[in-house]
């Protein structure tokens, strides 16, 4: 076995890392779809939209403590297994990442709580507003995590000063165009994620709804809407509700995905500009050429890109993504390593940052397969998703859903398609840029790069890393299976199991008979 807690490392921060970016996409895209919600309840004043609020502000919600629960860990690391990178990057990471933590546990915090206990307290126009801030903060506090990570892509705004960058232009900092990129992307992510998440839950509710009974399709093919006296909530306005809600979803997520179409493109142009040895790597292609390799095959875990052999190859598509003509030859593998090694060497340095590693030969090729797939499944998932959303919109035109139960689960299934594609997008981008922890800028200033070998704490040995990678897993394993049984508990419960006064209605000698009074801790957990 290697012992270098080098390579430990990288599976703690990786598998962490992942994890908690499961959370973040789902809270990013859910919330504006809730705020959507409310406001046409505040509009209208129409009970469906209360108890869409309801409903999928309390999954919202659960999704939301999971992940800052789990994004606590991701800052922990820089100090705990990375300190030659925390020590590195300080002095740039500082701003951002102040300005972050200032708005995810203060901004988000205080007004989403004023939202969770607001109800029927706050006037209506205040509560939705106090909403629309914490979803707000989450978003922008997304964008200074981008411009972090986008600054180890695109190193920008600093001068080399003792070995260490100094940030001297904050603004380039945060308008680095590689950010600019990379936070519309994940937006538009992010909504494919929630719109998709919709659609599945919605699918299974009308499903249920078929299940039982309750609803029934006429001759004519069209939905019968009926009601169950003896299940919470199973009414007509239940139905309005779910379908409502998939329409919603598959709309987002099908604009969603044209989004991200359109901004993963800008995104690779920038990517052929700034990291070409990582685009070649995802191509698989050793020589230069026009091509884009639909599929390949060869040796999995291979360094080496003769042995990859493409099968179907679309001509000039590789020039389009990189260049936006079909004629321009794109660098291969072959040609861009030795011009890496001229400038930023063919061995680790002699220094003592690198322990044993000093002297090793570095390997400038990302692992080939990572790469590759990685590209096309965030490519192929992606378009996986926006076809179940269109699919859903034609299946539901006369009102409801087919009672198969193989339809049910394939629509269930499709929630994991975005969050598909969402993580392989992000896979690709951070093992692609390997063997730098911060990759080069081509046009920037010189030495401005680290990696990764010098980056990890050189005080913190093998058993130390993995004790801790163990406990991490163990942990994390932990919260998944809480945060899948509360979502599954109240996706089965329907609306009544986020809205009390469904499941126990009011007495006529209650004092409040307002239909959205219900208990202010429904939302408290």
């Amino acid at each position: 076995m290697d012992l270098d807690p080098l390579l430990i490392a990288r599976w703690q921060f990786g598998i962490t890392t992942v994890y908690h970016f499961w959370m973040v996409p789902l809270t990013i895209g859910l919330g504006p779809i809730v705020a959507g919600m409310q406001w046409k309840w505040m509009r209208t004043g129409d009970v469906r939209w209360y108890r869409m609020v309801k409903f999928w502000g309390k999954l919202y919600l659960i999704n939301f403590i999971l992940g800052v629960a789990t994004g606590l860990v991701q800052e922990f690391q820089f100090g705990l297994a990375w300190s030659e990178y925390a020590k590195f990057v300080g002095d740039v990471f500082g701003a951002p990442l102040a300005m972050e933590a200032l708005l995810a546990f203060f901004v988000e915090s205080t007004f989403l709580g004023l939202w969770i206990f607001g109800w029927n307290k706050l006037p209506k126009k205040l509560h939705f507003a106090s909403l629309c801030v914490a979803i707000a903060g989450s978003i922008v506090s997304a964008y200074f995590i981008i411009v972090a990570n986008s600054w180890m892509q695109h190193p920008v705004g600093v001068a080399l000063i003792d070995g260490r960058p100094v940030m001297t232009d904050v603004w380039a900092v945060l308008t680095n165009n590689t950010a600019l990129s990379a936070f519309s992307h994940t937006l538009c992510g992010s909504l494919a994620v929630g719109g998709g998440f919709v659609v599945g839950i919605a699918w299974y509710q009308l499903w249920q709804r078929r299940r039982d009974g309750i609803d029934t399709v006429g001759l004519d093919k069209k939905v019968v809407v009926g009601e169950a006296a003896d299940i919470p909530g199973r009414d007509k306005a239940d139905h309005k509700v779910w379908i409502t809600s998939l329409r919603i979803g598959a709309v987002v997520a099908m604009v969603a995905f044209a989004g991200v179409a359109i901004t993963g493109d800008s995104q690779a142009k920038l990517l052929f500009e700034q990291q070409p040895l990582k685009m070649a790597a995802a191509e698989g292609a050793c020589h230069d050429g026009t091509s884009f390799s639909v599929l390949s095959v060869g040796e999995l875990g291979s360094k080496n890109c003769s042995d990859i052999t493409p099968i179907i190859e679309i001509p000039g598509l590789l020039s389009f993504l990189a260049k936006g003509d079909f004629s321009t030859d794109i660098k291969g593998i072959n040609e861009l390593i030795p011009q890496y090694q001229a400038k930023y060497g063919t061995n680790l340095p002699d220094k003592a940052i690198y322990g044993d590693r000093a002297g090793q030969a570095i390997d400038y090729t990302p692992v080939l397969e990572v790469t590759y797939w990685g590209f096309r499944m965030m490519i192929g998932f992606g378009i996986l998703a926006a076809g179940a959303a269109a699919l859903a919109l034609w299946l539901t035109r006369r009102g409801t859903v087919p009672r198969q139960r193989w339809l049910m689960q394939l629509a269930a299934a499709s929630i994991l398609a975005s969050f598909a594609a969402n993580s392989a997008g992000w896979i690709f981008t951070e093992m692609g840029r390997q063997p730098f922890v911060v990759a080069p800028n081509p046009d920037g200033i010189d030495g401005v790069f680290m990696f990764t070998a010098a980056a990890v704490s050189p005080g913190v040995s093998f058993g130390e890393i993995l004790f801790s990678l163990s406990a991490f897993t163990l942990v994390y394993a932990v919260l998944m299976v809480f945060e899948i049984r509360l979502l599954v508990r109240y996706v089965r419960g329907g609306v009544a199991s986020a809205v009390p006064e469904l499941a126990h209605p009011k007495n006529d000698d209650d004092d409040d008979s307002d239909a959205t009074s219900g208990d202010v801790l429904a939302f408290a957990y």
